[in-house]
């Protein structure tokens, strides 16, 4: 179904190229955006020039902050374990985790999985930030390295790089249990289950 005006079918466009949104959830949300008041609209638009202008990515673990807190909260916090780091694919998987409240330790994140199909290799995520930020601590600092990638093929390949890399450095590197099905995403497995794949996690 095609509208009759160009500005919707140009917003609809836009919505459609979203992840996980279809072209009825386009339709649906671009008539949201059309019935609302025009200042929740363009409370809308400014969020989302406001992402672009003004989030960047942590300096020490690459999840994203604010310009200005930099690096982020977690890094600084003196709560936080510092022998741990716990490695995720991406920003919501590390959100996951920190849903749970059992992990009290640090985060890299890699922004990306090692994927030789789509022409991604270790030069194209955060690989090289990890090492340089290990290799930049006192030996005796970080003692562990904990791969919680998601448990799919390309997660699977960049868990065995990662390992073969890290292991020469004298760091305990290890993976968190398997009680998470084969190809699902760590940013929709429920809080219980991500805890005890943490607590249960297993040497390399």
């Amino acid at each position: 179904m095609h509208y009759s005006s160009v500005s919707i079918e140009a917003l609809i466009d836009e919505f459609a190229k979203l992840p996980g949104v279809g072209r009825k959830t386009a339709q649906r949300l671009a008539m949201h955006i059309l019935h609302e008041p025009r200042s929740e609209a363009a409370k809308l638009a400014d969020a989302l020039l406001e992402v672009k202008d003004k989030v960047i990515r942590c300096s020490i673990c690459q999840n994203v902050t604010d310009r200005g807190a930099d690096p982020c909260a977690v890094c600084t916090s003196r709560a936080r374990d510092r022998s741990v780091i716990c490695v995720v694919e991406s920003p919501v998987d590390m959100l996951a985790f920190e849903k749970t409240g059992y992990y009290k330790g640090l985060y890299h994140v890699l922004h990306g999985v090692i994927s030789p199909l789509d022409g991604i290799g270790p030069d194209d995520i955060k690989v090289r930030e990890l090492l340089v930020r290990i290799s930049a601590h006192d030996p005796s600092e970080v003692k562990e390295v904990v791969l919680a990638l998601n448990p799919t093929i390309e997660g699977e390949t960049t868990a065995l790089y990662l390992s073969k890399l890290l292991k020469p450095l004298g760091i305990l590197v290890t993976k968190i249990a398997r009680g998470i099905p084969v190809g699902a995403e760590l940013e929709f497995i429920d809080e219980a289950t991500l805890s005890r794949a943490m607590e249960g996690r297993s040497a390399v």
